[in-house]
């Protein structure tokens, strides 16, 4: 029996209980009670209330000469007990914090109502209004000085989980992640467990989805960000740094299609529509088709996935609005009257035979050569951040590291000390010869680069590199 447990017996009315058993029971709880005390007394039943009586008046006798009727004891620790070895907690405030932790995990956590500790660094799902509705975000970190925000947005028919989850798993990209503020953003009813948009519901077009993350840049604080995009989230990047130039510092666009669909295309995305199901129309746009007609275990479990996690309705809105778009109004100074292009870093990536290659190569065509780099990932399919993330973080960490962010960078083929970065200058923002190891991990690996001199900074170089790896 634990000790306090004896103060819980109900009175009983009957009970009937020998006088020198109650005690010799007292004074063994007594002693029990020296190693742990209460904030508060319970209330005492009715005989031990008696026996209290009965003692204070035996040890008024035994004070004044009387014989004591119970067995002598010494007092004084009573009076002034050692200080407790443990906390002063009581087994009923235990129990109800207890309680309500075992409620808090399952029934879900709300911040707001309950109370649950989260480690540093845990994701936090918010739910931010713009100009054009809801917007789904999950952000890791604060922002940290002058820093940008990582920013990513996915392709259709994936999610921010389906599409960036083995890229920011991987070793080296949580190496890098851990100085930067991450945020995932998912198009709107595209996120796992998203309710069905009503009927009627006009989805946002292509500009609108760009116009709507200025409100997540403000609400969060930052001061600019790298964007990571894919596919239309990389389209959606490549709008927003064309109207927001001053917000964005560099953009990794993967499997970007800087075209409107034309007529013809159109019209057999339409008859596919009608003859297949959705996650078979839109498995074309992600992966290449060698891998669709070897029907790889990958493209089984994204079909599976797509049909199962994204609301298929919401997905439709989406995909619709995807095939409407317009072409991007951006070409390389120099070829149009008032050319407009990107004006931060930008470094295009594309799969070997990735349904998108022609689409990034013409989108390479019309930006700055001496700001952009190409890179085309051999073995890679359609989707180059989940077949390969290794490469595509390597070549990530050489991006930033040529924007000035990354001082020094860990090198695994070496004895594992860090290697000095060729560039720091980030007011120049040279693209440097540093990118070009980052896709040489083997020797067999083709590369090009083509160099041009630059204008911008004195005594400055750029490099626009086109790289296979």
């Amino acid at each position: 029996m634990g000790p306090g447990l004896f103060w819980n017996f109900p009175p009983k009315a009957g009970c009937t209980v020998p006088q020198s058993l109650l005690q010799t029971m007292l004074l063994s709880r007594m002693a029990g009670m020296k190693e742990q005390q209460f904030t508060e007394e319970k209330p005492l039943l009715p005989e031990q209330r008696g026996l209290d009586s009965d003692m204070q008046h035996d040890r008024g006798e035994e004070g004044s000469g009387g014989v004591s009727a119970l067995p002598s004891a010494d007092p004084a620790p009573l009076a002034q007990p050692p200080p407790p070895s443990r906390p002063n907690h009581r087994w009923h405030v235990i129990a109800r914090h207890w309680l309500r932790q075992t409620r808090c995990r399952t029934s879900g956590f709300n911040p707001e109502n309950c109370e649950q500790l989260m480690p540093a660094g845990d994701w936090k799902e918010h739910d931010i209004e713009t100009p054009y509705g809801m917007l789904h975000v999950v952000i890791r970190g604060a922002p940290k000085g002058n820093k940008p925000a990582i920013l990513t947005y996915h392709d259709v028919g994936l999610n921010h989980k389906l599409c960036f989850n083995s890229f920011f798993h991987n070793e080296d990209m949580q190496e890098i992640t851990k100085h930067f503020v991450v945020c995932h953003v998912d198009a709107p009813g595209q996120q796992i467990g998203a309710s069905q948009l009503p009927q009627g519901y006009q989805y946002p077009t292509m500009d609108q989805l760009a116009g709507m993350l200025p409100s997540v840049v403000q609400h969060f604080g930052f001061k600019s960000i790298v964007g990571i995009g894919v596919g239309a989230g990389a389209y959606i990047l490549a709008k927003f740094a064309l109207i927001f130039p001053d917000l964005v510092e560099g953009l990794v666009l993967l499997n970007i299609d800087p075209n409107g669909k034309g007529w013809i295309d159109w019209a057999a995305t339409k008859l596919s529509g009608l003859t297949s199901a959705l996650p078979d129309t839109v498995l074309p746009h992600l992966f290449s088709q060698e891998e669709l007609m070897s029907n790889t275990e990958l493209v089984q479990s994204y079909r599976q996935q797509i049909n199962n996690t994204i609301n298929q309705f919401n997905l439709q809105l989406f995909w619709n609005m995807y095939n409407s778009r317009r072409d991007l109004e951006m070409n390389r100074s120099g070829t149009v009257l008032n050319a407009k292009t990107l004006k931060c870093p930008v470094m295009l990536v594309v799969g070997d035979n990735a349904p998108a290659e022609e689409g990034v190569v013409e989108c390479n065509s019309k930006l700055d050569p001496t700001n952009t780099t190409f890179l085309k990932m051999a073995d890679s399919g359609g989707l180059p951040q989940i077949t390969q993330p290794g490469k595509l973080t390597e070549a990530f960490k050489y991006f930033l590291q040529g924007m000035g962010y990354i001082a020094y960078v860990k090198d695994r083929r070496l004895s594992g000390g860090p290697v000095p970065s060729a560039s720091m200058t980030r007011l120049a923002r040279s693209r440097t010869a540093s990118l070009t190891s980052a896709s040489s991990i083997d020797g067999s690996r083709s590369r090009a680069c083509t160099h041009s001199d630059s204008t911008e900074g004195v005594g400055q170089v750029t490099h626009t590199m086109e790289v296979s790896c």
